[in-house]
């Protein structure tokens, strides 16, 4: 009997896609980010080469704690021919193949599961990295972005054990910025970050590079039961019995100088729907430079005049991405040396507004059915629609605090709280309406920023972490607010002079990017400014309104359901004629009667000592009534 299958090369989708049955059993197979390589492997885009180990792999894991009999070797196995496909070697000094360890489930969870980078890194390799590229700097930097995930990831030691040993470095230096790092900087901080390794682990980073693969492996299929992925899993209703694929994908460098850089974009704007790109980037950066927020980004449409062969590619591919899967794509890319790879395409997340947008822009181009464009738009999605924005008349004599990227819209007031924890406490056991402020969010935030009423950040752009989970849950957020000073310690932020402390009220318009400190009235939208979500009730009223249920399409209900509104005034018979209703179901007289001008009538109605005064302020109010 032959060995159950464990791990598939990104080139093995057809037979993927034959044991699953579908391409939905694809996707539960391999995951998002896995059945994406594959796909994008098939359609001739460049995808480095790699495998991806299932999710079946994953669930057997969770049981005993060990990788399933046979998996190791299937992996060790796959890495051979991923070498002979890249022209590396694994572990070779002469020609390194250094490869990433990333998550990748069913459904997409930005962040909440762990990634590993420059895998295959140990101090004879750097040496033949600095021999084969001429860049030491490179090399070095490489190394110890691998000793501090190894650390964070397979050890889940706290980002502070690395941050401040760079930060005294740096500081003791003079340098500000990562950039003014030069090669004999980075190899000095890989043996301090070294000594961190062994002091808080109690061993010497492994120099085995098939035992940082090994483990690497576990801590991704670990993470899946962590409390950041369990909390956002719960929030969005994704199941926990799914389990998460790893891919192994060869790395390409987006440090690598100048003619290299790497990035993240959307197909469509994730926040208003709009048909233009929008993404950012980093020359000489890895990609969770860009995704961390952790240095402020350029424009993906300024890469046209730094390179415009490569922008061109990528416009071509992420046009035909969007093509074939129907629906706006999220991305990453990495250019090394002037050459594209393309690391990840999928879904991307978006805002209620832009969820609408995409829907129907996308239906009057033909690229998907009216019938497809509604069943995307949930019922959460057009109640997100209705949430309050601020107050304009208000919003307009308020002074501005300060000003970042509109991350994903809508107004928030609450009372500041720096840290996930205090916004989640505060929020959950004190009742209180909390804005997390930090300097950037990562992934261990999440339940923070789901409790919370809105987020800011003084670092990262409109595709960092805290703008990508933002938009999913509908929260307002202001990412790249860089005039904002932050003291973590102190509990406190500065702008110009002006402080705010912990728990003072703010408010935040994540559909401008301004910041005010106080709080600012909110006023409820209009459905009528909503002309796309307008356009799709009407078409799930031609749609559904077939008397005839064997002329609807198959698997659509016919509208037996009408609505009818409750209306106390004629303006709100008008709203709801407007928004769709068939009828008044029920109109309050009594409410009626406390306008200004009727409220005296029925006041004399009440008091009058007669049945003729009683008779005479009913006469008034008779047309009123009408």
């Amino acid at each position: 009997m032959a060995a159950k299958k464990w791990v598939y090369l990104f080139g093995e989708v057809a037979e993927v896609e034959k044991y699953a049955g579908s391409w939905e059993g694809v996707r539960s197979l391999l995951g998002g980010k896995g059945s994406g390589l594959a796909d994008m492997t098939r359609a001739g885009v460049p995808v480095p080469p790699g495998f991806t180990v299932t999710t079946e792999a994953c669930n057997e894991f969770r049981k005993s704690g060990q990788f399933p009999q046979d998996q190791w070797e299937q992996m060790l196995d796959a890495l051979k021919v991923v070498e002979k496909l890249s022209g590396k070697k694994f572990g070779d000094p002469s020609n390194p193949l250094l490869v990433s360890c990333r998550s990748g489930a069913k459904f997409s969870m930005p962040g909440m599961m762990n990634t590993i980078l420059n895998i295959g890194l140990n101090d004879v390799v750097v040496e033949g990295m600095i021999k084969l590229t001429g860049n030491s700097r490179f090399a070095w930097d490489s190394y110890r972005r691998l000793v501090e995930m190894f650390g964070t990831t397979v050890f889940n030691l706290d980002d502070e054990v690395f941050e401040h040993p760079m930060a005294e470095y740096k500081a003791k230096k003079g340098y500000k910025l990562d950039t003014e790092m030069t090669a004999e900087d980075w190899k000095a901080l890989v043996g301090v970050f070294k000594e961190v390794f062994k002091k808080h682990v109690g061993f010497d980073f492994p120099q085995d590079v098939y035992k940082q693969m090994e483990l690497s492996t576990k801590a991704v299929f670990e993470s899946w039961m962590g409390k950041r992925a369990i909390d956002y899993r719960h929030a969005t209703g994704i199941s926990d019995d799914l389990g998460t694929a790893v891919n192994i994908v060869t790395m390409v460098f987006g440090n690598m100088g100048d003619d290299s850089g790497t990035g993240v974009a959307f197909t469509r704007n994730p926040s208003t729907g709009d048909k233009k790109m929008m993404g950012e980037y980093l020359l000489n950066a890895q990609g969770e430079d860009v995704v961390a927020g952790i240095r402020n980004t350029d424009q993906i449409e300024h890469l046209v005049t730094q390179m415009p062969d490569v922008y061109n590619q990528f416009m071509d591919i992420t046009a035909k991405l969007e093509k074939h899967y129907k629906d706006m794509q999220d991305v990453e890319f990495t250019i090394e040396r002037g050459k594209l790879w393309m690391l990840q395409t999928r879904n991307g997340k978006r805002t209620a507004k832009a969820t609408v947008t995409i829907a129907v822009d996308m239906a009057n181009e033909g690229l998907i059915s009216k019938q497809d464009a509604i069943l995307r738009v949930s019922p959460e999605n057009v109640d997100a629609l209705l949430h309050p924005q601020f107050d304009e008349k208000i919003k307009k004599t308020a002074k501005i605090y300060a000003k970042g990227v509109n991350a994903s819209p809508g107004a928030a007031v609450g009372q500041a709280y720096f840290d996930a924890d205090t916004a989640e406490k505060m929020a959950k056991e004190h009742k209180q309406d909390t804005i997390m402020v930090r300097p950037f969010t990562k992934p261990d935030d999440v339940h923070g920023m789901i409790a919370s009423k809105g987020v800011l950040t003084s670092e990262g752009g409109a595709t960092s972490h805290a703008a990508v989970v933002a938009r999913q849950f509908g929260i307002p957020c202001i990412v790249g607010a860089s005039s904002i000073k932050i003291d973590l310690e102190k509990r406190l932020m500065e702008c110009d002079g002006v402080i705010v402390k912990e728990g003072e009220w703010i408010s935040v318009d994540g559909t401008t990017g301004q910041v005010f400190v106080g709080k600012i009235p909110t006023a409820a939208p209009s459905l009528e400014e909503q002309t796309d979500l307008l356009t799709l009730l009407t078409w799930a009223d031609e749609i559904c309104a077939t008397p005839d249920i064997r002329k609807a399409p198959q698997g659509w209900p016919t509208r037996g359901l009408q609505v009818w509104a409750n209306a106390d005034y004629p303006k709100d018979a008008r709203r709801a004629r407007s928004y769709g209703a068939v009828g008044i179901g029920l109109c309050r007289t009594e409410h009626m009667f406390f306008e200004p001008e009727r409220l005296p009538i029925v006041q004399q109605m009440i008091l009058s000592g007669t049945s003729e005064g009683r008779t005479e302020a009913l006469n008034k109010l008779l047309p009123y009534q009408r």
